[in-house]
């Protein structure tokens, strides 16, 4: 089916996408169905996951077919990664965010002990495949999730893809013609990962917004979309660039206006900024206790590894609320 040879190929699938199979000319295949949510994306699943696939005999020559959106795209390449030592896997996106962040560029990995993505590692997929009639099947709020995370690329690619961006009409478009731009975010994303893989340095600059994003998702205990949490880290790392790195004011001030319109206001009051604080430190990319972000000097030009204090972190969030 998808030309590459296998002993055996089984399908992951969550309990939302499962009914997508059947489109996606899968459903013949034998299947590993898995709780949809983010909160699912664990340990526990994960174990789920090896006994099905040791149950159903599968070897080193098996190929795993995440069919989901990023939690099956993310869980199950750690699946597979790490079922005897590594199995193949590519990966269907069956969501905008999926699509244009966690299908591709090597990530797999679960989140453990209340931080988003504790436990990974570095594995790219055999192959993946974009069936963009996926997407009609969406409500708002997963097709913004999505967008936020188009933005992010736009503002870090250069003036260019962001402007198309931004002029795209998320709201009101046939989600069938964002193919094009889903094309350039991927191309975009590849480019900087396949320059440094293993997040060495340049592909760091992907984590912009991400700091305080994954934060915000954390503390919300996965109850708002991962997008929503990024797109009011984004402007939180946003307002931090223009104290910090010089980044234009109207341009904040446009990123802000886009952000309330499109995300609302972040649902988070004083009484959680320690809480915050606490889960910005146990990042993965910090190093030693010092909370790293990235930062824009402009548009499509960011600085990694930006220390930034308490204080201007917190009063940074007071500007988003």
């Amino acid at each position: 089916m998808f030309d590459i040879e296998a002993d055996k190929t089984i399908v992951l699938a969550d309990s939302n996408t499962v009914k997508l199979l059947p489109g996606l000319g899968l459903d013949l295949l034998p299947r590993i169905v898995i709780p949809s949510g983010d909160e699912n994306k664990n340990i526990q699943t994960l174990s789920f996951v090896w006994g099905e696939l040791a149950d159903m005999k599968a070897t080193r020559h098996s190929l795993l077919v995440n069919a989901g959106g990023g939690m099956v795209c993310d869980l199950g390449g750690m699946a597979a990664s790490t079922f005897k030592r590594g199995m193949r896997f590519i990966n269907i996106p069956t969501t905008l965010l999926a699509m244009v962040d966690a299908s591709a560029g090597g990530k797999v990995g679960i989140n453990h002990c209340g931080v988003k993505n504790l436990v990974g590692l570095f594995n790219e997929p055999e192959r993946v495949v974009l069936r963009m009639e996926t997407l009609c099947s969406l409500d708002v709020h997963n097709i913004l999730s999505g967008y936020a995370e188009m933005i992010k690329h736009g503002l870090l690619s250069g003036q260019n893809l962001y402007e198309k961006t931004l002029s795209f009409d998320i709201l009101n478009e046939d989600v069938r013609a964002l193919e094009q731009l889903v094309y350039e975010n991927i191309a975009f994303k590849n480019s900087v990962v396949s320059d440094d893989f293993r997040e060495s340095g340049k592909r760091k600059i992907l984590n912009f917004g991400h700091t305080v994003g994954h934060a915000i998702e954390a503390l919300l205990g996965g109850s708002q979309l991962h997008g929503y949490c990024v797109a009011w880290g984004m402007l939180v790392a946003a307002y931090l660039s223009v104290t910090k790195a010089g980044f234009p004011r109207e341009e904040l001030t446009r990123l802000q206006s886009i952000v309330r319109e499109l995300y609302g206001v972040v649902p988070v009051d004083c009484k959680s900024y320690d809480r915050l604080y606490e889960l910005m430190s146990n990042d993965k990319k910090n190093k030693g206790e010092r909370v790293n972000f990235t930062l824009l000097r402009s548009i499509g030009e960011a600085i990694t590894d930006c220390d930034v204090s308490r204080d201007d972190i917190f009063e940074a969030i007071d500007f988003i609320r």
